[in-house]
């Protein structure tokens, strides 16, 4: 089968370099109309130029795509409403939003500036949600959509000296996970991706043969799977160096004590059996928590 995007209309953020730069030239490369967006700033979010998009458009187009340029923060919600609505004039509808800008400003949490930390959750989790509410009445009235998260690995499950970061890629898990649900009779699928990749935001992160085995072109792939029209939803695909893993967010059986003013004490006692992974499942929603617990609190009562 092969990946095509011929007639669709794509919005990539933080489009100007890194990975940004490779989800857009391979969409335009398989059809898709790209608006690429970029506030061009510094790593950590300072400064601005519509430039780094330009290039980019014009490297879309001497291949004989199609691409507009967008210099939008995607924290200004009024901003993004205009972005999307430049794609509306310029094609008349937007099929797949890839939520990738970000920025970082890494610190211990003792030492990280709370500004900070409110900086990074901004331009992460409500550029992602700003990007998306403004898409979203678009894609309800066409009856399909495609929206990506970028989450990371520090997201999913930590990493030193990255905690506003970290909180902000878990929650665009969260944020993709009710979308999804609310999508699906739109035919609006939500999916995340958590990539390992070569660029600015990672550079000083890893040496440099690591960093040359992790080129963000092997990451694309599965972008393309993830926004392509045969996409699934609520999936959480890892990808890097050519490699490719999904991740779950998944509920244990557990055990059901009841009430009493032992309880504590017999959870502490008890914890392994709470953790075992056996026959864990992946819930189709938040409310397959408390179906479990009411099905187990039934059970007892006989």
């Amino acid at each position: 089968m092969d990946l095509d995007f011929k007639g669709r209309v794509a919005i990539v953020t933080g489009a100007g370099g890194g990975l940004g730069r490779q989800h857009a030239l391979a969409l335009a490369k398989r059809g898709a109309k790209v608006l690429v967006n970029d506030l061009g700033g510094a790593v950590d979010g300072s400064g601005g130029s519509v430039s780094a998009a330009q290039a980019v458009v014009d490297e879309i187009r001497a291949a004989g795509g199609e691409a507009l340029a967008n210099g939008a923060s995607v924290t200004d919600f009024a901003a993004v409403e205009a972005m999307v609505q430049q794609a509306i004039d310029a094609w008349g509808r937007v099929d797949i939003l890839v939520n990738n800008a970000g920025i970082l400003r890494d610190k211990s949490f003792s030492k990280m500036d709370m500004a900070d930390f409110r900086l990074v959750v901004d331009v992460h989790l409500m550029g992602a949600a700003n990007c998306c509410k403004a898409v979203w009445p678009h894609m309800v009235a066409q009856q399909y959509g495609r929206i990506l998260m970028t989450t990371s690995s520090t997201g999913l499950y930590g990493n030193f000296g990255q905690a506003n970061y970290g909180a902000a890629k878990l929650a665009q898990v969260g944020l993709m996970q009710t979308l999804a649900i609310e999508g699906a009779k739109y035919h609006i699928h939500v999916n995340a991706l958590a990539p390992t990749a070569a660029t600015r935001m990672t550079e000083s992160l890893f040496p440099p043969q690591i960093l040359d085995a992790l080129q963000p072109e092997a990451v694309v792939p599965a972008m393309l799977v993830l926004v392509h029209e045969s996409a699934p939803t609520r999936t959480i695909l890892c990808a890097g160096g050519g490699s490719f893993e999904a991740a779950h967010i998944t509920l244990t059986q557990g055990i059901h004590l009841g009430l009493g003013d032992t309880v504590p004490e017999q959870l502490a006692q008890r914890l392994a059996q709470v953790t075992e992974r056996a026959d864990e499942q992946v819930p189709a929603s938040g409310a397959a928590q408390g179906t479990l617990e009411v099905q187990k609190a039934m059970a007892a009562r006989g």
